[in-house]
């Protein structure tokens, strides 16, 4: 038969302890819920107090009529006629001509100057003076003839369109062509003496380019 040993001092004293830990965390335990349960409580009246001062800021508000009107809003912007844009400066190309001769309406003095049929001379003097301020530009200088071409034209039309009365052309001065032959140079008087929008034209003054580029004035369309 089993004796049951008797349990010593060191034994009970270690049972009491432990017995204690486990007091003391149930304590610690209960005072957390504690203050948790008190911050919902807080957090439950100031809700209750901000939704008071927000009926009383608001008691005595009317709301406004009905006015029918929509709220405004910002249209989509245009979408841009690239295609046709494209077809328009194809069009303008094909109708730049090397083969017609301009030279007979060129001003052979050290000032190359072109004007149309009714435009006076006063205005290629003042067109050599600056009197217009230039408004846009281009630099053909580098491109082969049909680059050229193409991009003067689309350059023309959007002046057109921005509505810029002074322009100027850079063709540069045919240093780097082949022979040193300045063809741009040769080519460009030609160009904008076919088309009807160019009203004159002359070599830049040296601070804008000298003999290495075209003064422009423009005929901007009727409105």
């Amino acid at each position: 038969m089993t004796r049951m040993r008797r349990s010593g001092p060191v034994e009970r004293l270690a049972g009491l302890q432990a017995l204690d830990a486990l007091g003391e965390r149930a304590r610690v335990q209960a005072r957390q819920r504690s203050l948790e349960e008190e911050e919902h409580r807080e957090h439950a009246r100031r809700q209750v107090r901000e939704a008071d001062l927000f009926r009383e800021a608001v008691a005595g508000a009317v709301p406004l009529a009905p006015t029918g009107r929509v709220d405004p809003h910002r249209p989509a912007p245009p979408a841009a006629p690239r295609q046709r844009e494209l077809d328009e400066r194809a069009v303008l190309a094909a109708s730049l001509s090397d083969e017609i001769g301009v030279e007979q309406f060129l001003e052979t003095d050290e000032t190359l100057s072109y004007r149309r049929h009714g435009i006076g001379p006063d205005v290629v003097r003042r067109l050599r003076r600056g009197q217009w301020t230039v408004k846009g530009q281009i630099d053909l200088h580098g491109l082969r003839t049909d680059e050229a071409r193409e991009a003067l034209a689309g350059f023309l039309a959007r002046a057109l369109r921005e509505e810029w009365r002074c322009v100027r052309v850079i063709h540069g001065k045919g240093l780097g062509s082949i022979g040193r032959e300045p063809v741009l140079k040769a080519r460009v008087p030609r160009w904008l003496a076919q088309r009807q929008e160019v009203l004159a034209f002359c070599q830049a003054r040296p601070n804008d380019g000298g003999a290495g580029a075209l003064i422009v004035l423009l005929r901007l369309p009727a409105r």
